[in-house]
């Protein structure tokens, strides 16, 4: 019997940001605003595992099991994302016309595909996982008990 599998692929279009010195800035609700931060190619790595971190405690808080990265979700999760802003549009198909689906075959994953998130902007990893557990599809995604591993 075929051991299910899953894929959360997570694809961010990464954008640069300004780190404003000094206090905080306050939004109208008197809290503070998120902050942004410049993305280098150097703590891309920190920003996956930082967001790896925080989707198993969401997992864990729901008596779901953790997550664990591979390695061929991680190549078409980046390929995708390179592809998304070389494209200037978030969306789930590739400029050749690939699916999700399509992609993780291209880099021979052969377990059983559960679904992707994408997320048109980045300002920080927490910032993004909000957006999409306040969205009931992609947190369907994310939650799914069914998962155990993911690309990003």
């Amino acid at each position: 019997m075929l051991n299910v599998k899953w894929l959360l692929v997570f694809c961010l279009m990464w954008l640069s940001g300004c780190n404003a010195l000094g206090p905080p800035e306050m939004g109208p609700d008197g809290k503070p605003l998120p902050k942004i931060y410049k993305l280098k190619r150097q703590n891309v790595g920190h920003v996956k595992f930082r967001m790896l971190d925080a989707v198993n405690a969401l997992r864990i808080a729901k008596g779901i099991q953790v997550l664990e990265f591979n390695s061929e979700l991680n190549a078409a999760a980046a390929t995708h994302a390179r592809d998304m802003s070389i494209q200037n549009r978030p969306w789930h198909f590739g400029s050749d016309g690939s699916s999700p689906l399509d992609r993780v075959a291209r880099v021979g994953y052969e377990k059983v595909f559960l679904g992707e998130t994408i997320s048109e902007t980045y300002e920080s990893e927490i910032t993004t996982l909000t957006a999409w557990i306040n969205s009931e599809s992609t947190r369907e995604v994310i939650l799914d008990p069914r998962a155990n591993e993911l690309g990003f």
